[in-house]
């Protein structure tokens, strides 16, 4: 059986998801034909590293009980530059701005010839086709599928499910948190901070709530979109971009009495890329609720195709993650 080796750079909640997944998912990875070894861990502030195979276990622990992963001190680019391993997993946080270190990791890894699987949205938003060419160049493969939707499948069932089709356009509801607040102020009559409020009690909003409920995350979503189906060669800032925050429980009162719900959609099509709120009817596929994930894709031979599944959470985000290690070696 072929072993893979592969470090985790970033380790926060979706970082520590993935690690608690090629724990669980052991046995069932080695079903698909190749056994997983993570010979390096890094955060913010440390780094863990065995050639052997690291424990994750124990790793997760340090991180747990001490805030670090481990004793070393190397950065995950100095991990990447000197590590000998097949596969970057890159779960360092978004940046929207400038594609922080995200950016300088993948674009590095590729030089090495590594493959990279990210759930990292910034570096993609803003340097989709760089990233592309640097991995085609040096023969590295490039997934991430964990970027648009968590565990609902998008990427993988345009490239894969329904490949030959020509896609026509693609809509949906692509962050969780918006989708989370506009069913909860339907259902209680509630204002737009209040469900906010509650959401962040719970866990679903960030502190900082910015990215979720003014559009930007779904905006990064789009552009990843539009670049790997389309080609359109677009950025964030291509992107016509507006939040929830404007919402009132009158409105969606308005909308709910003439069989409406409102949703933050997304839409993206040939030349054009834009995200905000709509009215969905009630029937409709995209009318989910909660935090759930939605996108209907409109296809030449398949019609529409529509995919549900949970957008966030750090196991969620993991089986996406674990779904494109299984789809590059697998191949092989």
């Amino acid at each position: 059986m072929k072993m893979i080796r592969a470090s985790i750079i970033g380790f926060g909640s979706v970082g520590q998801g993935a690690a608690q997944v090629f724990l669980q998912k052991k046995k069932e990875i080695q079903k698909k034909g190749f056994d997983l070894k993570v010979v390096a861990v890094a955060d913010s502030r440390s780094a863990a590293i065995d050639e052997k195979g690291l424990d994750l276990e124990m790793v997760l622990n340090s991180k747990k009980e001490n805030g670090r992963v481990g004793s070393e001190t190397l950065s995950g680019l100095e991990i990447i530059r000197n590590v000998e391993h097949e596969v970057v997993i890159e779960t360092t946080p978004t940046d929207i701005e400038t594609g922080g270190v995200g950016l300088e990791n993948m674009l590095t890894a590729f030089e090495k010839g590594m493959d990279v699987v990210t759930s990292n949205k910034g570096p993609l938003a803003l340097k989709y086709g760089e990233l592309a060419e640097a991995a085609q160049k040096n023969n590295a493969k490039f997934r991430f599928e964990a970027t648009v939707g968590g565990a609902m499948p998008a990427i993988n069932l345009i490239r894969d499910t329904i490949a030959g089709n020509s896609i026509i356009s693609i809509e949906g509801i692509l962050n969780g948190t918006c989708n989370y607040i506009l069913t909860r102020m339907m259902e209680e009559h509630a204002s737009y901070e209040q469900m906010l409020a509650e959401s962040q009690e719970l866990g679903i909003a960030e502190t900082d709530p910015t990215y979720d409920v003014e559009g930007i995350d779904a905006a990064c979503k789009l552009v990843i979109l539009a670049n790997y189906v389309f080609d359109m060669k677009a950025t964030y800032h291509d992107v016509d971009v507006k939040g929830i925050t404007s919402i009132t429980p009158e409105a969606l009162a308005l909308a709910q009495s003439e069989g409406y719900v409102i949703k933050q959609i997304g839409e993206v099509k040939d030349g054009l890329i834009q995200t905000s709120p709509r009215l969905v009817p009630e029937s409709h596929p995209l009318a989910v609720g909660g935090t759930l994930n939605v996108i209907s894709v409109q296809t030449d031979l398949a019609g529409t195709v529509t995919s549900t599944g949970r957008g966030a959470g750090s196991i969620e985000t993991a089986s996406a993650i674990l779904s494109d290690l299984i789809s590059i070696y697998r191949e092989d």
